[in-house]
């Protein structure tokens, strides 16, 4: 009935009616998200640390590595793919397959996400969070009539209510989804994410309370010498980003090639890691920010300041334990860990500094909001984003000044160190590079487009057919289908149910015939060829006889022309 009565709307009504509700899905499932975890938390783990030395090491010891066997059963079992953040994959699903989310890969999502992170694995809420929210509301989409190749405006939409109910920060949720996911400020989406965002927030506003995400005492104007300051601060927690990064990432690509657990059980090694770093720091200074998302010690060192040694125990400890989490297939986003480290450092800087120097305990603040800024920015990439969660998760004006000074420092810092951003690794090392293509909306213009401006660069060819290669190859990439080039044959395409079903009865696979064409080749003259390919596949080469250097699908070519309509 719902579906009838918004199709009877008139267009200029529909739309923002339908935005509107993709922004309350969105919200309505990050406040869920959030205090299913909060209360799974809060009911476990203060119960465990009254249990004494004895009973808090071993209760944790099945809480994490209970917790992270099922989320790894969850992730690798029920839904593959469903690991890690969700962020890189809403990337991947906006711009590949054109906003549509399975509805499982959500209810998944959500309940890996819950039981992992109450369980005490050491990452966030706020990536499953856009993930859930950008998911729940593509599939809303879908029920109220809206065409599978028509919901990235619901993608986007739910995402950014996500991440606006996430850290009650609407105008950080309209900049990341333009800055990282849409990676356009003038995107024509803009007015539904805007729309969306505020209706996220208002969701929250009305559940949970208008409070930003952390209380802290009001900061004054600081000093001249907080801004010498400020760059140092931001270089150890761009340090630390950089580490984050290189060693989650790297980890992640060892274990999901040469580990000889089974993947659903990698999770719960992990944990073990992720167990004793937690009990080291919490019988070294009693605090357990370690276990789950943290944000406890870090609202407290807000409110209250805190010891630099204290600090940076916890900075080193939630570095390790947040890379063997990610690494090993946790279940949880970067956006808490690396506030949390980058906070930590801040506070550890303006500590060991001010044993020179004069800092008061606002100036102190300011450099914790700075060390949390520019840890987050450098790994997300996104610096207009960092500066503006920060501000509106504490409310302070004072601090904007060395927030963006921190801020130059460490996007350059990043950028020197790092070539891609984190979430653009995951998503090479998943082989599901985000397809970014802006098709014009002149239709003449539209067939004149060579083949080499929709396409999908480097591709995966197959040099050798023997089962292990195969398997492996099967294993790191979720292509559909795969050139097959073989010295002294012509070029073929075997798909990937082929290569299943050829490994499964150990007989060579059944291959296709491969078209090819030119890069410079337009829309217009291979339409004709699209009756040829079987698997509605080509091969592209810059020249006749020259090597594969993109493919083209048919996917592409509706996913482009999709962006006219949109």
């Amino acid at each position: 009935m719902i579906k009838q009565l918004i199709q009877k709307l008139p267009e200029r009504v529909r739309l923002p009616v339908l935005t509107a509700v993709y922004g309350v899905s969105g919200g309505l499932s990050a406040v869920a998200f959030m205090l299913s975890i909060h209360h799974l938390h809060a009911l476990l783990w203060p119960r465990l640390m009254a249990l004494g030395a004895w009973g808090f090491l071993a209760g944790s010891f099945v809480a994490i590595t209970v917790s992270s066997l099922i989320a790894g059963v969850l992730v690798t079992r029920v839904c593959p793919g469903s690991a890690g953040s969700g962020i890189p994959q809403i990337k991947a699903s906006y711009w590949n397959d054109m906003g549509e989310v399975p509805f499982r890969s959500v209810v998944v999502r959500f309940l890996a996400g819950v039981i992992s992170l109450a369980g005490g694995t050491s990452l966030g809420t706020e990536g499953p969070t856009v993930c859930i929210g950008g998911g729940l509301a593509s599939n809303a989409a879908g029920w109220l009539g809206i065409d599978r190749r028509k919901r990235r405006r619901a993608t986007a939409a739910g995402a950014a209510a996500g991440l606006a109910a996430a850290f009650n920060t609407p105008l950080a949720a309209i900049c990341y989804v333009l800055e990282e996911i849409l990676g356009d400020f003038n995107s024509r989406l803009l007015g539904g994410v805007m729309l969306a965002s505020v209706a996220g927030a208002f969701v929250v506003t009305a559940l949970i309370g208008a409070q930003p995400a952390f209380m802290m005492p009001k900061t004054g104007d600081p000093a001249w010498i907080v801004y010498l300051a400020v760059p140092v601060v931001a270089a150890i927690a761009t340090l630390a980003a950089v580490l984050f990064q290189r060693y989650a990432l790297g980890l992640r690509l060892r274990l999901r090639e040469s580990s000889r657990l089974p993947r659903w059980a990698l999770p719960a090694a992990g944990s073990v890691g992720v167990w004793i770093v937690g009990c080291a720091v919490y019988f070294a200074c009693g605090r357990i920010g370690i276990f789950g998302v943290g944000y406890s010690d870090l609202s407290e060192a807000l409110a209250d300041g805190m010891g630099w040694r204290v600090a940076g125990l916890l900075a080193v400890g939630k570095l390790a334990a947040a890379i063997i989490s990610y690494g090993s297939g946790g279940s949880g986003g970067v956006f808490s860990p690396t506030l949390f480290i980058g906070g930590m450092c801040g506070f550890f800087t303006a500590g060991v500094l001010g044993i020179w120097i004069p800092l008061t305990a606002s100036d102190r603040l300011i450099l914790a909001a700075t060390g949390m800024s520019c840890c987050f920015g450098a790994v997300v990439r996104a610096p207009v984003t960092s500066v503006l969660m920060v501000f509106e998760m504490t409310h302070q004006f004072a601090m904007v000044p060395a927030l963006l000074l921190g801020t130059l420092v460490s996007q350059g810092m990043a950028r020197l160190a790092l070539r891609e951003s984190f979430d653009d690794g995951v998503l090479r090392q998943d082989g599901r590079e985000p397809h970014r293509v802006t098709a014009p909306r002149n239709l003449a213009v539209w067939r004149g487009i060579e083949v080499a401006a929709l396409g999908s660069g480097t591709p995966v060819v197959i040099t050798d057919l023997r089962p292990e290669v195969l398997r492996q190859l099967l294993h790191r990439h979720h292509y559909r289908c795969f050139p097959v080039l073989i010295e002294g044959q012509p070029p073929g395409v075997v798909t990937r149910m082929q290569l299943e079903q050829a490994l499964a009865a150990g007989t060579p696979p059944v291959m296709e015939k491969a078209v090819t064409c030119l890069a410079s080749q337009t829309l217009d003259e291979i339409e004709p060829m699209l009756i040829q390919s079987d698997v509605g596949l080509f091969l592209v080469r810059e020249q006749e006889g020259g090597p594969i250097v993109r493919l083209f699908t048919l996917h592409d070519l509706i996913r482009a022309q999709a962006d006219i309509f949109e």
